[in-house]
This record gives C-alpha cells, structure tokens and sequence, in this order.
C-alpha cells in the first residue's frame, strides 16, 4: 500500500562513480514495495558489478544487446524493456550519456530503452562541478526537459575530483522521496483527506453484554485501503474488528459504542473531502446499562432502549464542502428504502445491499452492491470481493 507498491521502475546505471550507490538504492525502491530491473552501460561495470545489482534487485542485469553467455546467444529486447517499466530513472547519468540522449544515438542497450521507453524517463546528472556547468551540458539537459524528460536537480558537496560544488548525485532518500511524490501526486485522491466508518458498535446492557450486530469491519477496511491506494490520507474511525490495517497516511481511531464514534467523528468531520459511513452502528442502546452483570433469574428481563446518536445524519446536515456517503443493508424494499435514506439524511450517495442475496452483507469477503448518486441514478454491480466493491465504489465517487 506504499506509494510504489507494484510499480515497475527501470533503472539506467551509466559510468560515474556515484554508481556505487545503486545497490542501495535499489534495496530502497525494493523495499517500498516497487519491482526493479537493472540496464548497465558497459562502462558502469568498471564502477558495480552485475552480479550486486542481479542479487539485489532479483533480477537479471543486462548490459548488451545480445546475452552471449551460453551456446545459444539471446536478443535483450530493449523495447519490451522500455515498455515493462512504469518508470525509467537513470541514476547516475554522465555528460556523455546525456549528450547522447539529447542527440538520439543509440550505442548501447540503455540508450535503445530510451529511445523505445513509453514510460517517464527521469534522469539524476552526475558529473565534476565544471562538466555540469558547461554550456553544452546544460544545453543537453534542456533539450532533454523539452523533450518531456523530468531531470532531477544535482546535489551540492564534495566531488571525486577533491573539488566541491553542484555535480553531486542527488542522496538516495531525496531521489526515493522524488519518486514516491511522483506516483502520489498523480493519484485522484492525492491530499485529500477521507474519513471513513467501519465495523459494529457495541451497546453494553452490562460489563459482559452487549446489543451488537454481526458486521466484520471488512468493507470499510477495504474502502480504507483503496482510498490509500488513491493518494488519500484516511481517518479510520473502526468499532470492534479483528482487522488490521497499517500505513503512514492512516490514522486509526478505535471505539466501541456509537456514542464514542459520533465522538470521534464530530472531532474530525470538518477537516475531512469526503466521508464515507460504512460503520453498521447499532440503532439502539439501553437506557441505562447496568454497574455489575445481571445475574440470571426465573423470570423475564426487560429492556429499555432509547435511540443512539445518528451519525450519518449529523454528517448530512452539517456538510459544507464535503461529499458524505452513506450505507444501506436493507431486507426489504430495497431500492426505495435506500432512495429514501439518501433524501432523508442529505446525502450525496448511498451503497445498498441486501441480506436477500447471498454472498453480500456482513462478515464474508464478498459483496454485492448497488451505489445511487444523489440524483437517483444508480449503478448495479454482481456480486464481487470487498476489495473489488471498493473500487467501484470510489470510481462512483470521483466520477461525480
């Protein structure tokens, strides 16, 4: 669920001495969940071998055209590569290879991955401090920005040469951050903030019981991570589940009855873009709940419940900016039940459900919805896993 989690990077390894780093920058993009393959020019192997890389990445390495080392000699498809990859970052990249991007030659395998490449080609100069200010050097990266390149800036320090100044490889950690802000900056959701609901509340009757339902938590914890996946930063506002859930962009509130939700929510409603109240919150509570357990006696026990807080109704009246959307698990007129929750409570969309059909409602993986916009249109979907429910439920949303 990281930012590059599944992504395809491509990463280019010219001659410069800041090729020594890549192993590690490699271990990082790795680490945040990115899959990475490595292209050398031949003269980067003077600087780190194929053999730390291929350990590193898991992948093989290749630096020619043509693989000859078995009997049976293999064509290295520079344009399958340049297609493979969701970004092409060439880290450290030399004058000379700038130089020959610029111009489009084409004398060794990286620069035909460029030349094929479909996918953005980032490029991280490193060079002495004189070679990086020359005129023909920075006429090179022009051309390159022109060309609809993205060339990350240098970094400032001390240079293998003994001088200091600009020519350094960016840090490793500023390119990974580069990165990162690329694939999020482009996501739909990309700083906006998404409160979500999920699971049961719990009403306690006494310390041992409770009024409760049997709703999982999965289809908000699955709307969680979608709306992650999307750029967002999410507040998980979650009554008593076994799921879990981890991320940087999260914030988990945990609570047990639907007084503590409304709570929780209340807190937060005005910071949020969108609310999204997947939460099956108990209707009812008893008025009063009892100090110690009820003991059991021969005769019946009666109990008096008073109505608990109407989360999704503060939401709908006190919404500005915001879009709020609510839930619908229904028994029973399902469609115009659903209708009418929506016009009542001010929403701007709704998902119903039904305990009619099997596979949808509480406690199992799978879902089987229909989302109604504002307008009463709706959409139909059959009957899917909560986590494919929830993309369709987030594509309902943006496309309003």
């Amino acid at each position: 669920m990281n930012a590059l989690r599944g992504k395809k990077i491509l990463l280019g390894i010219t001659g410069g001495i800041a090729a020594y780093k890549t192993p590690e920058l490699v271990r990082s993009l790795i680490k945040e969940g990115a899959e990475v393959k490595v292209v050398m020019t031949p003269s980067a192997k003077e600087f780190v071998t194929p053999l730390t890389l291929a350990t590193v990445s898991k992948n093989p390495v290749l630096s020619s055209f043509i693989a000859e080392g078995n009997d049976n000699p293999k064509w290295n498809d520079h344009v399958a590569l340049g297609l493979w990859a969701d970004l092409f970052l060439i880290a450290p990249a030399t004058s000379n290879t700038l130089s020959a991007m610029a111009h489009g030659r084409c004398n060794n395998l990286l620069l035909g991955v460029y030349l094929s490449a479909k996918c953005p080609v980032w490029v991280a100069p490193a060079m002495d401090l004189d070679m990086y200010a020359h005129p023909t050097t920075q006429k090179n990266i022009s051309q390159l920005t022109s060309y609809g390149n993205y060339v990350l800036p240098v970094g400032e320090g001390a240079l293998a040469s003994g001088l200091e100044g600009k020519g350094r490889m960016l840090e490793l950690d500023t390119i990974l951050t580069y990165i990162k802000s690329h694939f999020t900056k482009n996501k739909p959701l990309f700083k906006k903030t998404i409160l979500l609901t999920a699971g049961p509340t719990f009403e306690a009757i006494d310390p041992v019981r409770f009024i409760g339902n049997y709703a999982s938590g999965k289809m908000g914890f699955a709307l969680a991570k979608e709306a992650l996946l999307l750029g967002a930063n999410v507040v998980l506002v979650s009554g008593p589940t076994i799921e879990k859930i981890e991320h940087p962009d999260l914030t988990l509130i945990s609570v047990v009855s639907a007084e503590d939700m409304m709570n929780a929510v209340q807190k937060v409603f005005k910071k949020v873009d969108i609310a999204i109240a997947a939460a099956a919150v108990a209707d009812y509570k008893p008025i009063k709940s009892a100090v110690q357990k009820i003991k059991k006696s021969n005769g019946d026990l009666t109990l008096q419940l008073t109505h608990t807080p109407d989360i999704l109704a503060y939401m709908g009246a006190h919404k500005k900016n915001q879009k709020v959307i609510g839930f619908a698990l229904e028994t029973e007129n399902e469609l115009e039940n659903a209708r009418t929750k929506l016009l009542n409570k001010n929403l701007d969309g709704i998902v119903l459900n039904s305990l009619k059909d099997k596979g949808a409602g509480f406690s199992g993986s799978t879902n089987k919805i229909t989302y109604i916009h504002a307008d009463l249109t709706s959409h139909s979907f059959p009957l899917l896993s909560k986590e494919e429910c929830a993309k369709h439920i987030f594509e309902q949303i943006l496309a309003e």
